[in-house]
């Protein structure tokens, strides 16, 4: 499986070399990373109907990133490319689907699994197109990189920054590969407890947005996507700092609206989300919360494996069923402050209710619907982070994640995350 590294550095050199001579902007601008993370994953769950009391497995990843400079000229070309290696060192058929690796039909993971992406790219000015392997952080695809490696989808995204102030963005896909994936496979919708089904694909996604800054702290946005014959999304936001006092306050508010679309294979989407937080942050200390409504007679839609870009989103839950309400609070803290440089710390907890339990698949779920409740569930999670910054272990981090939820429509859950992280630059 380390062939597939030398492979990458073995295309990037190659091309590295060949224009030299004539290209030298597109060597001497060029970067790498090597990134090695430790993931132990362990989740219990909680309830008689859970199907999987547990899933604990623990893995090593390795990510070898190449990014070239831009050729000289009127338009710039380069190629990034990134080479990805998994290894368990952990795991049983009962505990596993932790998302740390793949496995097969009888439930065993892979001893190991390699995977890689290129992207070819352009730059005119302050325009950047890049085709291939993407890893979007967009409003409404945002790119799952809570495991070992990241979420990459395979399309095109140009970025234009040309007109001052503003952020266009541009961008079509077509596949997905999942972080424990080795393969594209089609675009689907997130099932959301069963609000919708996870085995209707899509294989074309169109996006299109904007970002204005009208001043240095404020920052709206308009963008839209559109999965074919799934449904289409449309996304506001505002988002507001400034200096008060001591310290300094926030606030950010993000609208959702989905539709079906097309051939409307999902059947009906109809969801409104508002996903609001504020905060002042002083001496190392934020304190911050937020209010969350879901409207419409289906749950919060979004693209199969990413992030939801809520401010509910947990570990475990993510809080966006149909109707639901949710309160958020958080508390980060920075150990900087009192001369501990690279330690943080952060706890939240969010507390989800009159949630409606119609399309909710599970045991809990149907009996809460057949006897007309309402759900509730909360989670809290605490992070605590630690980066080495000095030493032999200079820029080593260690963090450990800790999830508790509970819920009277899904199988309560405690979970625990250890990761060790470790990027070399060159």
């Amino acid at each position: 499986m380390i062939i597939i590294f030398r492979r990458v550095s073995l295309i990037l050199g190659a091309l590295c070399c060949a224009c030299h001579n004539a290209q030298a902007g597109f060597i001497d601008g060029a970067s790498g990373s090597m990134e090695l993370r430790n993931f132990y994953f362990d989740r219990d769950f909680h309830g008689d109907s859970a199907t999987q009391s547990r899933r604990g497995e623990w893995a090593q990843g390795f990510m070898l990133r190449l990014q070239s400079g831009y050729t000289d000229g009127l338009v710039g070309f380069g190629l990034d490319a990134a080479g990805m290696l998994g290894l368990k060192l952990d795991s049983l058929p009962d505990r596993s689907g932790t998302g740390l690796l793949p496995r097969g039909s009888d439930k065993r993971a892979a001893d190991d699994y390699a995977k890689a992406v290129v992207t070819f790219k352009a730059k005119l000015a302050q325009s950047e197109l890049k085709v291939g392997g993407l890893s979007p952080q967009l409003p409404l695809l945002a790119s799952n990189n809570s495991r070992l490696f990241p979420q990459w989808f395979n399309g095109a995204q140009l970025v234009s920054k040309d007109l001052d102030r503003f952020t266009f963005t541009l961008l079509q896909v077509d596949a997905t590969k999942l972080r424990d994936s080795t393969d594209y496979e089609d675009l689907t919708a997130m099932a959301q407890q069963g609000a919708y089904p996870a085995t209707v694909t899509s294989d074309r996604l169109y996006y299109g947005g904007v970002d204005y800054q009208p001043l240095n702290n404020l920052t709206l946005s308009l963008h839209t996507s559109t999965l074919e014959d799934l449904f289409r999304r449309d996304f506001a936001g505002f988002k507001f700092k400034t200096r008060l006092g001591p310290g300094d306050v926030f606030t950010e508010w993000r609208w959702f609206n989905a539709r079906e679309q097309g051939r409307a294979l999902l059947g009906e989407v109809d969801n409104q989300t508002l996903s609001t937080n504020a905060g002042y942050s002083v001496q190392g200390h934020t304190f911050s919360g937020g209010y969350q409504k879901v409207r419409g007679d289906t749950a919060y839609a979004y693209v199969g494996g990413t992030d939801t870009y809520l401010f509910s989103e947990q570990q475990v839950s993510t809080f966006a069923l149909a109707n639901e309400r949710a309160w958020m609070l958080r508390y980060d803290y920075n150990f900087a402050a009192l001369g501990i440089p690279g330690l943080t710390f952060n706890v939240r907890y969010v507390k989800g209710d009159q949630v409606d339990p119609q399309r909710i698949a599970s045991v809990k779920g149907r009996a809460l619907a057949a006897g007309g409740g309402e759900g509730w569930e909360w989670e809290r999670t605490t992070d605590i982070t630690y980066v080495v910054q000095s030493g032999a272990l200079r820029n080593v981090s260690l963090r450990w994640r800790n999830a508790s939820m509970r819920s009277n429509f899904a199988d309560a859950a405690d979970e625990n995350r250890v990761i060790v992280g470790y990027t070399l630059d060159f």
